[in-house]
């Protein structure tokens, strides 16, 4: 759940085959793509922040984590095309970056820097066709796997598209049901379905499946990674926000907010253990047991301070123009939220829920 970039072995957080299938009359296609966090190495250490700092770690093995990470993809799918969704302005752009200084020593892989968020806005979904514009060919070329109603192997993909953006969930999610739905409409036209000229945007009720399929699916990738739904989810299904998708995004944020900061070092170890990363030794002390000081214990000492020194501050201050008194009072007190403040912001990661079964590289 704390995982970003990728470990010495060249292994990316969050990384996920994506198989869209189509059955007709017998025929059966296949197209895959995959997405996964920038591999190299660097972490995103939750410090009660909205948005934690990136921080790339220098290590000399960096350009062999990357080569491994991309022949291991070429060795399973093919030449591979990388889509970099993330920002290139602040801590993002310096990740992007050093990731496109990277892929510059890399054959066999096409890198492509799109700033999703500078090209599509918030809500400029079509936007995305100057991606698009930039990868067709290559893109088309790639292909999908088609057998027809005898088993006779008719097309094969040969290569696939890998895309990322930070956590690789809104942004990705947005961009790959886009280019799933550009193969889609390709093999509905080699099988006859559709002429050159028609597209499944130009089909309301089948239109809608699809997008709500690609929708659902970017949920439930959320909900394990980040524990709640995907935000966008509007630009999936509708193509556009709503104002009840926005508040539902709105929401959505505060969810991952708190999750993040105070579950996910819970999940973290849970998964641990359960999936035998983390082997409970009788001649081991307790992970749990070893630090006697739990900062996070401490968090609801530290919020009822905030809180409280906030309300008294502001009671203070509404009696200040009658009593001298209650000006100094609130001046007090207004310090002591303030220091209270401060102490939280500088210990940020400290009163954070962390995994501490097992080291994070």
């Amino acid at each position: 759940m704390w995982r970003r970039g990728a470990n010495l072995e060249g292994d990316s957080a969050n990384f996920i085959e994506t198989e869209q299938l189509l059955e007709l009359e017998g025929f059966r296609c296949s197209s895959l793509q995959i997405r996964g966090s920038i591999p190299l190495l660097w972490e995103q250490i939750v410090d009660l922040s909205y948005k934690p700092q990136l921080r790339i770690i220098q290590h000399e093995q960096t350009p062999q984590v990357v080569e491994r990470h991309f022949n291991d993809l070429y060795q399973r799918y093919g030449e591979t095309i990388a889509v970099d969704l993330t920002d290139k302005h602040g801590d993002e752009g310096q990740l992007s970056a050093a990731y496109a200084e990277e892929m510059q020593k890399l054959p066999n892989v096409r890198y492509v820097s799109f700033d999703f968020h500078h090209v599509c806005g918030s809500s400029n979904f079509a936007n995305l066709q100057v991606l698009y514009d930039k990868i067709s060919e290559e893109f088309e070329k790639q292909g999908y796997f088609l057998i027809d109603k005898d088993g006779k192997i008719l097309e094969e993909q040969r290569g696939i598209i890998r895309s990322n953006c930070i956590d690789c969930l809104d942004r990705t999610n947005v961009t790959q049901s886009y280019l799933a739905q550009k193969t889609l409409d390709i093999q509905l036209q080699r099988l006859g379905v559709f002429t050159s000229t028609e597209y499944i945007s130009m089909f309301p009720e089948d239109y809608v499946k699809f997008r709500t399929l690609w929708a659902e699916q970017g949920d439930e990738i959320s909900l394990e990674y980040a524990g709640t739904h995907a935000l966008k989810g509007d630009l999936v299904r509708y193509g556009k926000q709503t104002v009840a998708g926005f508040i539902k995004d709105g929401m959505s944020a505060l969810s991952r907010y708190y999750v993040n900061n105070f579950h996910d070092g819970i999940r973290q170890d849970a998964l641990d253990l359960v999936s035998g990363r983390y082997t409970v030794s009788k001649s081991n002390p307790s992970p749990f047991q070893l630090n006697s000081f739990e900062s996070f214990s401490y968090l609801p000492v530290a919020s009822a301070l905030l809180i409280g020194g906030l309300t008294l501050t502001t009671f203070s201050l509404q009696q200040a123009a009658r009593n001298a008194q209650h000006y100094v009072s609130s001046v007090v007190w207004a310090g002591v939220t303030a220091g209270a403040m401060a102490l939280v912001k500088a210990n940020g990661r400290q009163f954070c829920s962390r995994p501490r079964l097992c080291r994070l590289l």
